[in-house]
């Protein structure tokens, strides 16, 4: 049984971690401190049940879960600390529901159930977070998740050091998101193997005498095109 905690709370995510370890056949995929990171962890791993806490910042766990099909919804268990929370989870569709702190005798008694429930194969449920368009980004920093527009993306770079969002002032700010993903859920283009660029930034296309090019934002940025993605780039831009 793959299992993934979602919690903000290190010390809630440590001590459900230790009640499962006392059961062979649950293995932890992963752990995340927030919705955002969870539903990056949910897309990669496809895990056969999500412990989920209900109160979270930005994204609480139950407008999480609203994110999913409700005709393929996987099994999630709600950790709550409140008991008035529990009629609420039932409603958005949660297979069961622990109050902090997690009795040992309780999570036995839900893992009891899961293994009833669970099909032999892996889960086939699909979230529908994979199809929805991102409309704000989430970047990290210090003890924080800042959700910044997508209008107000310039471009994307990728370095080392991970990826990064460029603002229109020129600011960086760093994200979890890959250029793949990047790519595939906004209306940001690959112009380079390094880099994306919000077509809307576009001012000026300058060709080069390598093949390629260097794109000039509208606020006087300079952006490289390899020769791999100059005419892809043009197609989209319809040039």
């Amino acid at each position: 049984m793959q299992v993934l905690l979602v919690d903000d709370e290190p010390l809630a995510r440590d001590e459900l971690r230790a009640l499962l370890a006392a059961h062979p056949d649950v293995s932890i995929a992963a752990e995340a401190g927030n919705a955002i990171e969870g539903m990056q962890l949910i897309n990669r791993l496809n895990p056969d049940v999500i412990f989920l806490d209900i109160q979270m910042p930005k994204i609480s766990g139950l407008e999480l879960v609203s994110m999913f099909d409700p005709e393929h919804v996987p099994h999630i268990v709600f950790v709550t600390a409140f008991d008035e929370h529990a009629i609420r989870a039932f409603d958005a569709h949660a297979f069961d529901y622990l109050l902090k702190p997690v009795e040992p005798a309780r999570l036995a008694r839900t893992l009891a159930r899961l293994r009833r429930s669970l099909p032999a194969g892996a889960p086939d449920y699909q979230p529908l977070i994979n199809l929805q368009p991102l409309q704000q980004l989430p970047c990290h920093g210090h003890n924080r998740i800042v959700l910044l527009p997508l209008a107000e993306v310039e471009s994307v770079i990728a370095r080392l050091s991970g990826i990064y969002l460029v603002d229109r002032d020129g600011q960086e700010h760093f994200t979890e998101l890959t250029l793949k993903t990047l790519e595939e859920r906004t209306p940001l283009l690959r112009c380079h193997r390094q880099h994306l660029v919000h077509p809307q930034a576009i001012a000026e296309i300058r060709l080069n005498d390598s093949g390629g090019a260097d794109l000039i934002t509208r606020h006087g940025r300079s952006v490289p095109v390899s020769r791999r993605f100059l005419k892809s780039l043009k197609d989209a831009l319809g040039v």
